[in-house]
């Protein structure tokens, strides 16, 4: 435990000093949704747009901090030997991976208090929002740690997350509602575990449903963290590749 929490503080002393990290993954959300509730008026989904704008953008957030955040800081660690030195340390393995995650999570939550903070009034179910922070932030961890072992180098990391997680955004109704879109476009939007994860924000904040009654969603994006526990199983590398 102690060998843990140290590595936890760790993480999030190197995340918080890391200016682009904190602005790609922690700021650029909250700007976002303070440019699109300057678009967006009246109502969406039967509710005011703030809200239906903050619930849909807690999924975003959680894909950038998660997802794209974690890809990123691990190819770089990867490619920097940094991940081949920390290996012939005394830390286990296993207790580096879950301090990551921690941390993710960690993240995610102040990530979406700062959101809440914005305004919108905070959520009936309080206990329902923190599962789904928990799920939330795991299962695109997971994700993003199978991303990492398919990138190849540093330099492209940024340019393979953004090529993900925009469209993603996009095709699932992070960034406003998508039943104008193309049938073909929300049929593509309806496979991404991002499309899940909003409709979870949705009934959660919007509708106050329970975290427990949307069996579909917590099923889907339970077994998308699975598959990406099962790349990084096999394709997770410690040191850097060869050129």
């Amino acid at each position: 435990m102690k060998l843990f929490m140290h590595q936890l503080k760790t993480e999030q002393l190197v995340y918080w000093r890391s200016r682009e990290a904190a602005v790609f993954t922690f700021i650029f959300p909250l700007l976002l949704f303070l440019l699109l509730g300057s678009v967006y008026s009246g109502h969406i989904y039967g509710v005011p747009a703030s809200q239906a704008l903050l619930a849909a953008l807690l999924g975003y957030g959680c894909a950038m901090v998660a997802f794209a955040g974690l890809a990123i800081t691990l190819t770089i660690r990867r490619e920097q030997a940094i991940l081949k030195r920390l290996r012939a340390t005394p830390l286990p393995p296993l207790t580096y991976v879950v301090s990551v995650l921690t941390s993710t999570v960690l993240v995610f939550a102040l990530e979406t208090v700062a959101l809440f903070l914005f305004g919108p009034p905070f959520p009936a179910r309080v206990g329902s929002l923190a599962l789904l922070i928990v799920l939330g932030s795991l299962s695109f961890a997971a994700m993003g740690v199978g991303l990492s072992g398919l990138i190849r180098s540093a330099e492209g990391s940024s340019a393979v997350v953004n090529l993900i997680v925009l469209p993603m955004a996009f095709l699932t109704g992070a960034f406003g509602p998508t039943h104008h879109y193309p049938r073909f476009l929300r049929a593509i939007g309806d496979v991404l575990p991002l499309k899940y994860l909003v409709d979870l924000s949705n009934a959660v904040y919007l509708h106050k449903h329970s975290f427990w009654s949307q069996g579909t969603a917590i099923g889907v994006l339970a077994a998308w963290g699975v598959a990406g526990v099962l790349v990084a199983a096999f394709k997770f590398r410690w040191e850097p590749r060869e050129s």
